[in-house]
């Protein structure tokens, strides 16, 4: 189907930037870089377990097109995250052809594929030999632009009482525990505690086991993987449908999160539990509540279905969880592999990474939502200004609430 909003993104690891390209954005959006985009990409770079790279990037978006005096114009909004590590990377990631008389070793070139990386598979299908042609844009530094362009379309979502938030569930073997408050945080303060804890948990009791988990795999030159969670809340019944395959939000959702690097598993709602409960275990009783507006009058008395049924936004909290598989690049064990020179066997090679990047991930998963939610929301709200959208969505809140019983007769 036709996107209303979409994003383009381009650049390398250590290139000079990475660029995005958000189209969609209505006019007359409040949009502040350093207010609404800048302390999304500082929240991507946080997280116990993260790489060196880390301390060396200070990501700032710079806004070349789409606003003027504070406000988006309706037009194409282009950004660009500029790489700090560039200016050690010159002569390997040159745009021009190099120099007979460069050092080799200069260049970075890199023959022994990683597993579970894109590297041999990247190699093979774009018929390159250096596999730094494939890691650079393979590289999970590319979803510092993502998360621009979803702090773009999580500033359209607030304007709308619309909040997206996350936790992280699971680090390696240490699950953290259901949070008995998860209610009081639905409402934008979810952030607020899960960022103050460094593996960004709301389970105070799991967060230093999560933290000796790293430590032990950092010791290890091994690394971890893990779960999280991303909540949205506000949001009307109505989005998404049921007509098409590719209209439905499920799946529009699993593929955004799935598009992430390293993640192997998304779940909405109860996901892989319900199927091993019976029917009357898995679906949300129906329940008449008037003050649930935004849903039309009607509530759940739970939330496996994680606020979708039938691929639309039932009004309650929309709950998806992903599962990221631990980093591919390993320091001590390196795993067995093939040397693309004269295909002898070798270990892996090694890039400088992360030992745990779950509690990014989960940052990164909030702006892929952000994203289809907002781009779900224009497609039944749709206008050229915020002003237009807000008539809109006012006039569905109303016949939500004017809605009448027997209006229509039973065919």
């Amino acid at each position: 189907m036709l996107r209303i909003l979409s994003f383009r993104t381009a650049g390398e690891s250590h290139g000079k930037g990475l660029t995005a390209l958000l189209e969609g954005i209505p006019a007359g959006l409040s949009l502040i870089m350093e207010r609404d985009v800048d302390p999304e990409l500082a929240r991507r770079q946080q997280g116990y377990g993260r790489g060196r790279r880390m301390q060396i990037e200070s990501d700032r978006a710079d806004l070349l097109s789409g606003v003027r005096l504070g406000e988006t114009l309706g037009s194409p909004l282009s950004m660009i995250i500029w790489n700090r590590d560039w200016e050690n990377w010159t002569t390997a990631m040159s745009h021009l052809p190099p120099d007979p008389d460069v050092n080799p070793g200069s260049l970075r070139a890199m023959y022994l594929p990683r597993p579970g990386h894109a590297d041999l598979v990247g190699v093979l299908k774009y018929d390159r030999h250096d596999t730094r042609d494939i890691l650079e844009r393979a590289s999970a530094r590319e979803t510092a632009a993502r998360v621009a362009c979803g702090a773009v379309a999580r500033t359209l979502l607030a304007e709308f009482g619309i909040h997206v938030g996350s936790y992280v569930r699971r680090i390696g073997h240490v699950e953290a525990a259901d949070p008995d408050d998860l209610a009081d945080l639905l409402d934008g303060g979810m952030n607020e505690r899960s960022d103050a804890s460094q593996v960004r948990t709301l389970d105070p009791e799991a967060e230093p086991a999560m933290v000796e988990a790293i430590d032990a795999a950092k010791a290890a030159g091994d690394t971890l993987g893990g779960t999280f969670e991303v909540v949205v809340t506000g949001l009307p019944v109505g989005l998404g449908s049921h007509v098409a395959w590719d209209r439905k939000l499920d799946g529009r959702l699993a593929g955004a999160v799935m598009s992430i690097q390293a993640i192997k598993g998304v779940e909405i709602g109860m996901g892989f539990e319900s199927a091993a409960r019976p029917g009357s275990r898995v679906h949300d009783p129906i329940v008449r509540d008037d003050d649930l507006v935004r849903s039309g009058g009607f509530g759940r008395t739970g939330n496996g279905a994680g606020g979708l049924e039938g691929g639309v936004t039932t009004g309650a909290p929309l709950v998806v969880r992903g599962a990221m598989k631990p980093i591919s690049t390993l320091m001590k064990h390196r795993l067995p592999s093939v040397d693309l020179r004269d295909g002898s066997a070798a270990a892996a090679a090694t890039e400088r990474s992360d030992t745990c990047a779950v509690p990014a991930a989960a940052v990164v998963a909030e702006a892929m939502v952000a994203l289809v939610m907002a781009d779900a929301f224009l497609e039944k709200f749709g206008g050229d200004s915020v002003a237009e959208i807000r008539r809109n969505f006012e006039a569905w809140l109303a016949y939500l609430t004017e809605r009448s019983w027997g209006e229509r007769p039973i065919p």
